[in-house]
């Protein structure tokens, strides 16, 4: 299939760091090819994540992205069109969910080239959108609960309180559904507008976040948290500490300074309570996994809105905006 390294593609980038929504160029640019261990795919489409937009703004810097310009976007679902030296466990035609470097990315584009170590596939029961939306959010969630909250997803272990703030959220809607496939009691913070789309996950009890109570994170039932997934940011560590059990924690999926000053204080003063900021490290297996439970019907993604590439600021500027209630998704 040499034929595609001549041919253009649509693709979505930005030259610089800032500039939001209005950044963003729509380009024509060569089909990319892959190299050793890596797929070429088809996409057929791609969900937003706010890193992406916090690497736009120069948050991540010098780490991401690697140059400009810079075609955003991580999480993805397509075809494999062709594939590169050495990979085996894929074959053109396959459908496929994989996750792109967040130093290279490529999901903004008709085409894209992702590693083999990160791309699983998707079986028929499984929608394109509902594949997209997982890689990040749902590993976010599930290393959250499994790694640090301890929760066992296969439903043993002891019962486990535990909190999610933004449950709405792309990562709160996932991390939802599977603390309750595990022995847990789930109580859910969001807007008034998603108390029941949160409840129908599953949550036990929901708070309105604008609530004395929902600011407070005081459970109604006066449970204390075991473990936090805490999805937003601008929550100080004095609202958490009195709801959390003898050695509850605070899971900070995006840690800034003022957590990791935290995590450091609470660790010299020996505090049973701990804020733990979590680092997403992605694995192949688990997101294997997240796909066959949404194939078997135990988990969802709950979407937000699907935009065309063409409209992709659009996509872009409600990812910014911080209120979409599950995934922003983008069809090429």
């Amino acid at each position: 299939m040499a034929a595609t390294a001549a041919r253009l593609m649509h693709a979505v980038q930005y030259e610089g760091y800032g500039g939001g929504a209005a950044g963003l160029k729509h380009v024509e640019v060569p089909i990319p090819t892959p190299k050793k261990d890596e797929i070429l795919l088809k996409l057929e489409a791609a969900s937003l994540n706010p890193v992406d937009w916090k690497i736009q703004k120069g948050m991540l810097r010098p780490l991401y992205p690697r140059k400009f310009p810079h075609i955003p976007v991580t999480d993805v679902a397509g075809e494999v069109l062709e594939v590169g030296q050495g990979v085996t466990n894929f074959k053109a035609g396959d459908k496929v969910v994989a996750l792109l470097s967040h130093a290279s990315g490529g999901g903004l584009a008709e085409f894209a080239v992702a590693s083999e170590s990160l791309t699983v596939i998707r079986p028929p029961e499984v929608s394109a959108p509902e594949g997209a939306g997982l890689p990040v959010a749902g590993l976010t969630a599930h290393q959250a609960l499994t790694q640090v909250a301890e929760v066992k997803l296969d439903g043993t272990g002891k019962q486990t309180n535990i909190l999610i703030t933004a449950a709405s959220g792309g990562v709160g809607q996932y991390a939802v559904q599977l603390a309750k496939l595990g022995n847990t009691h789930v109580t859910a913070t969001c807007g008034a507008r998603n108390i029941e789309l949160v409840k129908s996950l599953g949550a036990d009890e929901v708070l309105d976040y604008r609530t004395p109570d929902g600011a407070a994170l005081r459970s109604p039932s006066g449970r204390k948290y075991d473990a936090v997934v805490h999805c937003v940011t601008g929550i100080p560590w004095s609202t958490f500490e009195p709801n959390l059990s003898e050695k509850g924690k605070v899971i900070d999926i995006t840690p800034g300074p003022s957590a990791l000053l935290t995590f450091a204080l609470k660790k010299l003063t020996f505090s049973k309570k701990q804020l733990v900021p979590l680092l997403m490290s992605a694995k192949k297996g688990n997101l294997d996994y997240l796909v066959k439970l949404v194939k078997e019907g135990k988990l969802k993604t709950v979407i937000d809105s699907k935009h065309p590439l063409s409209k992709a600021e659009d996509a872009w500027a409600k990812s910014i905006d911080g209120h979409a209630t599950g995934k922003v998704i983008v069809e090429p």
